[in-house]
């Protein structure tokens, strides 16, 4: 994968466990693949950041840097926006569409 980006991975559900919303505070336990993942890309040096809908409200960004600190040991900066540096979004909520197309990639006609 080339590293002349970055990479967005959705936070709850993708990235932390998720059961519903339960406070800004709470962010549950890092997903192993998905923490096995992105460790092996920042290992790689690849920019990844956290992609999620919390980001939508600053004082939601804090707890999510922590949470970064104490599964990664670094904080990975926090967005809720795309932009043309996008590389790959890593997402429990989205599908992939065939470019050009509107295709649905593995969708059943």
């Amino acid at each position: 994968m080339a590293a002349s980006g970055h990479i967005l991975v959705d936070l709850d559900g993708t990235f932390a466990e998720y059961y519903g919303w339960k406070g800004a505070d709470h962010i549950g336990p890092p997903i192993p693949a998905m923490l096995t993942r992105v460790m092996a890309w920042l290992d790689e040096g690849i920019d990844v950041r956290v992609f999620t809908a919390r980001a939508c409200i600053p004082e939601q960004i804090p707890p999510i840097e922590a949470w970064c600190r104490k599964h990664l040991g670094r904080v990975l900066p926090v967005t809720n926006q795309k932009d043309v540096a996008t590389i790959a979004i890593y997402d429990d909520r989205a599908f992939r569409v065939e470019a050009n197309t509107g295709r649905v990639i593995g969708e059943q006609d």
